[in-house]
């Protein structure tokens, strides 16, 4: 018998909390629930990293959080959707905040493993442009930091990318893997934990949270 979550190829994991639907009320009571599990300045609350402002036609679609009342809220995600940058349909994006060895930004990456370290350890080493073994970097600002992302290995169906904030793993995923161009663009992104705009907009769910990725 087993307390936690377990995971067929990782073993034990924080179990994953996703609200069945989105709203202002959802975020504010997943937000207090990140915060109440925080102990600054020894552990501050883990990040709810939220593309703001967001691009043109995009709405939020999701939040969650993984983690239990013994190890607290270990994983953080937000879900967004809009227009694909390169036309032909709609997109969608994922960004997770997480310590290391919590496994839930491979799981939505379509990664083996617990954590992008291995990847990104070969990225770092990344021959440079013009190379044919050349490793492209998306540039975002993060809490008002530049911060690189790495490409990252993923199914043909998304583009995933994977970079560290705060002391955390911050990784974005693309569904399709066209709409990864989309961190090429001026993407900024803020943590809802410090402040929830009151003009974000929400839209259906995302069917990526709920089980499709």
């Amino acid at each position: 018998m087993h307390a936690e979550t377990r995971c067929a190829r990782c073993g034990p994991v924080p179990p994953l909390h996703v609200p069945e639907h989105i709203g202002a009320e959802i975020v504010a009571s997943v937000v207090e629930r990140i915060v109440a599990d925080a102990d600054p300045p020894r552990q501050p609350a883990a990040p709810l990293w939220c593309p703001w402002p967001l691009p043109p036609g995009w709405t939020m679609t999701g939040v969650a959080y993984a983690g239990d009342d013994r190890t607290g809220v270990r994983a953080t995600a937000v879900a967004c959707a809009g227009p694909a940058p390169l036309g032909g349909g709609p997109a969608d994006l994922v960004f997770i905040a997480e310590e290391p060895g919590v496994g839930l930004g491979t799981r939505f990456a379509g990664m083996a493993g617990p954590d992008p370290g291995p990847q990104l350890a070969a990225a770092l080493t990344d021959p440079g442009p013009g190379h044919p073994e050349h490793v492209g970097q998306a540039r975002i600002r993060v809490g008002g930091h530049p911060t690189p992302l790495w490409l990252v290995h993923s199914p043909a169906d998304r583009s995933a990318y994977a970079g560290e904030a705060r002391g955390m793993w911050l990784h974005a995923i693309a569904w399709p893997a066209s709409a990864g161009h989309l961190l090429a663009e001026d993407v900024v992104l803020h943590d809802l934990t410090e402040w929830t705009p009151p003009e974000l907009v929400y839209g259906a769910p995302s069917p990526y949270l709920h089980g499709k990725a």
